[in-house]
């Protein structure tokens, strides 16, 4: 039943989101509804149509829709949007997270508190300039800052990341840039148990810094037990995604299934007590939460503690057949409270991993039984490792494009000895907080810390087994479900019944893919992309892709994105010319050499390396009918040509401001 009820949960904060349902209509409709069920339920036949159930399925989708719209809260009358503070306003902001810093920023998001003095709701992303001199803000901080809220761009190329589609994900829609001068800190801002678990961590990590570890080491220490990634070195993070375990530097899931089963483990004695399973189930509760709050309380550890709290209850009730029904209670409870995190890819990732886990892993387990106990003990990991792949691997090619062939290799030799490190790792953590950390000790995990390093870069060299720039698209992620789905189902019942939606799902899967290949040989466009300090044109014709910029080594991911979304299989880098044919229009490049064409009435004239030019007399020599300028320009001079084209009349498009643009073809 929980499975369903989530389901419908689930289907109600998607429509609630892309729809932007008010709550108030789905608030009156399970007013209206529930007294019915209440009737229905009494009078139903059970052998007549199941009125009951339908009108149960209806209630939780508007209880989603409902859920969703009171985290997003744009509807709400104290909306910050609703009362109209979009200008210059003084803002009283309080720091709720505290996000990964850049080599610009350092970025915060904060919860409104008030705005021009009138109480207010709402989020604000909050960036500050770095500047090494000064503290970093800490959850819980609590500020005031005079400025006016600027909207999130889109993303400046084709098929880039989407920061904020991202962010409305998470109810953020402006956000507010300034340096930390501008800002007038509150002193005794009322704390949260979230601002003292953050707190707590980064004393921690402070106790961590005064021993010998390593720079690189002490980097994974706080990302595999506390979860900050902030002193990861990059190479070091593509080490552990490119051998397929950077699921290990995520506190998520995985570690706190580890620790929950070290504790079940260690607390097992209390079984033999009376009343000691619940006892047992208590405390293990109480301690996964104490990790959770060393950790930081951040929310991929309080989804993950959450869910494993519900696990750790059906390892309590010792009923396998209840464990899917446990985890979507989990998953159903997690998203009343938080209803956004339906959006996130660490989320959908853990339960994936998790359903996929409790179905698959017990049929690889029959399907082979090894009698010797250490082939035993390889084959149970590395099933498990396979289930879990097996339940994220669509949604690993959706986002991140790329499979890294030799996971097991990883998985095998790092996860058996994950709980070995994170029991040595808390170790260290308590004896460090407790001055009593000997030297020895912190020499020891240090070499264990380097040695995974190194298995981890070990792996990560093996470039051949890294397959990268696979096209997945949304429909490739549903139908790969299905062909997992069914593969599992028909191996474990090899029936004809079986093996036909099996089959039916490879070639729509198939299907498709020619579908999509076929769309791809039809088109032809010509595409003005933003980079800084270099021009770049795309000029796509069917499957190939011609990347012609002024210079070839400053592009960035721009063509590999644009390969991977439209599915290129050839890719060639051509040197910026002056003058093109685009269809029947022409496009005249004027660079820093200031050389105009020889005849006018141009239809698109593109402005780079910002040429020293009277521009209202290029514009009544050529007259131009669109006026382009990219980043390679410099500001000061985009802003003079823009008022220009205002008074000339001419649009003016700025990639900086506006980003790409799709030329027309025809």
């Amino acid at each position: 039943m929980s499975i369903k009820l989530t389901f419908w949960v689930v289907l109600g904060i998607v429509i609630g989101f892309y729809f932007e349902v008010a709550p108030l209509l789905p608030l009156i409709a399970m007013f209206v509804l529930l007294p019915i069920m209440y009737w229905v339920g009494k009078k139903q036949d059970r052998k007549g149509v199941p009125y009951f159930e339908m009108l149960t399925s209806l209630i939780t989708l508007c209880l989603g829709i409902f859920v969703v719209g009171i985290s997003i809260n744009r509807d709400m009358p104290r909306h910050y949007t609703k009362q109209g503070h979009l200008q210059e306003t003084v803002w009283h902001l309080k720091v709720s997270e505290a996000l990964k810093p850049n080599a610009f920023s350092h970025r915060y998001i904060t919860q409104i508190i008030a705005a021009d003095g009138d109480v207010a709701s709402g989020k604000l992303l909050f960036s500050l300039s770095v500047d090494s001199s000064l503290k970093r803000l800490q959850v819980d901080d609590e500020f005031l800052i005079y400025a006016k809220p600027e909207d999130i761009h889109p993303p400046l190329n084709p098929y880039q990341f989407d920061y904020r589609s991202y962010l409305e994900k998470q109810g953020i829609q402006h956000q507010i840039r300034t340096n930390y001068a501008a800002i007038i800190k509150k002193q005794g801002a009322p704390k949260t148990l979230f601002g003292a678990a953050n707190n707590f961590r980064e004393h921690i990590i402070s106790k961590l810094k005064e021993k010998n570890f390593g720079t690189e080491e002490l980097g994974v220490i706080e990302a595999l037990i506390l979860g900050k990634r902030d002193d990861i070195s990059e190479s070091t993070y593509n080490n552990y995604k490119n051998a397929g375990a950077v699921h290990i530097l995520a506190v998520s899931g995985l570690h706190v299934g580890i620790i929950l089963f070290l504790l079940e483990f260690i607390l097992a004695p209390l079984a033999r007590l009376p009343k000691g399973k619940s006892i047992k189930l208590i405390l293990v509760v109480l301690l996964l939460w104490s990790y959770a709050f060393i950790a930081g309380l951040s929310p991929s550890i309080v989804r993950a503690v959450t869910m494993f709290s519900f696990v750790a209850y059906a390892l309590y009730l010792n009923r396998p057949t209840n464990s899917f029904n446990i985890i979507a209670l989990s998953m159903l409870f997690i998203l009343l409270v938080k209803p956004l995190f339906v959006f996130q890819v660490g989320f959908q990732m853990s339960y994936a991993a998790v359903f996929a886990i409790v179905w698959i892993y017990p049929k690889l387990q029959k399907f082979w039984l090894p009698e010797h106990i250490i082939i035993r003990k390889a084959w149970q990991l590395l099933s498990v490792s396979i289930a879990a792949q097996l339940g994220v691997v669509p949604i690993s090619l959706f986002y991140f494009h790329q499979f890294p062939a030799l996971f097991f290799i990883s998985n095998l030799l790092i996860i058996p000895f994950l709980g070995l490190i994170l029991g040595f790792g808390i170790l260290v953590i308590i004896l460090a907080l407790v001055d009593f950390l000997p030297q020895f000790m912190v020499d020891g995990f240090n070499w264990v810390i380097q040695l995974m390093n190194s298995v981890v870069g070990w792996v990560a060299q093996q470039e051949g087994f890294i397959i990268k720039n696979i096209s997945f698209d949304s429909v490739q992620l549903l139908l790969g479900y299905l062909i997992i789905i069914t593969l599992v189902i028909f191996l474990s019942k090899p029936k004809w019944k079986t093996v036909l939606p099996l089959f039916g799902g490879i070639i729509v899967f198939q299907g498709w893919m020619i579908w999509n290949q076929f769309q791809v040989r039809q088109k032809e466009t010509v595409i003005l992309a933003h980079r800084s300090r270099n021009t770049v044109l795309l000029h796509q014709s069917g499957s190939s892709l011609s990347v012609i910029t002024s210079d070839s080594t400053n592009i960035g991911t721009i063509g590999t994105d644009y390969v991977v979304a439209e599915r290129i299989q050839k890719l060639d880098t051509f040197r910026l010319q002056n003058s093109y044919q685009i269809g029947e229009k022409k496009l005249f490049v004027l660079d820093s050499l200031g050389i105009l064409p020889l005849e006018g009435d141009l239809d698109y004239l593109l402005l780079t390396q910002s040429p020293e030019i009277n521009l209202e007399r290029v514009l009544d020599s050529i007259k131009p009918k669109k006026i382009f300028a990219d980043r390679s320009n410099y500001p000061s001079l985009i802003k003079k040509w823009e008022q220009t084209c205002i008074q000339k009349e001419i649009p003016f498009h700025y990639t900086g401001e506006k980003g790409f643009y799709v030329l027309s073809i025809n």
